[in-house]
């Protein structure tokens, strides 16, 4: 008598190999998410300047050379203190350089929180604004970089500011 044998693949694999597949494709799927955050940033070819020291974002505009007498002043709106989840009127005024583009960025300083890059519009009277915002934050308080891209031409110039977020209170 010819004996059965199973082709189901789902009672003949270990529960151990099945936890295997699963961390592994748990494992591609976050390098893959990282890659692709990496890319997106596109700051590779960006020419950093330092900012200028002791500036506090939350109580008012900061300001960074950009070598051969330009330099970006970054402004967030911010009244006090800047929180998680509420909009933020960003400008950024320019001298001393001519922009096509500007983006501001904001990143986690200790964790990564994602990308969350705004463009900035040309106004008139020749600053870019726009409007920003920080995401939800899992600290009660957490420092975060405002990062400021400014393209002009074939070039590409930025400076970034840390600042603190503090946990909207809901």
């Amino acid at each position: 008598m010819p004996t059965s044998v199973s082709s189901d693949p789902a009672i003949s694999r270990p529960p151990l190999l099945r936890l295997l597949v699963l961390f592994t494709l748990g494992t591609v799927a976050v390098a893959l998410w990282y890659l692709t955050s990496y890319s997106l940033r596109g700051d590779d070819n960006v020419r950093w300047y330092v900012e200028e020291t002791g500036c506090e974002l939350s109580q008012g505009p900061c300001r960074a050379p950009l070598g051969e007498g330009a330099s970006l002043t970054l402004d967030l709106g911010a009244e006090g203190e800047i929180r998680a989840l509420e909009l933020l009127p960003m400008s950024v005024a320019l001298e001393g350089v001519e922009a096509d583009s500007v983006v501001v960025d904001f990143i986690g300083r200790d964790m990564d929180m994602g990308l969350h890059r705004y463009p900035l519009a040309r106004q008139a009277d020749g600053a870019f604004r726009g409007e920003g915002q920080i995401p939800i934050c899992t600290e009660a308080v957490m420092p975060w970089r405002a990062r400021v891209i400014v393209t002009s031409g074939d070039h590409r110039l930025g400076s970034g500011f840390n600042f603190e977020v503090e946990r909207s209170r809901l």
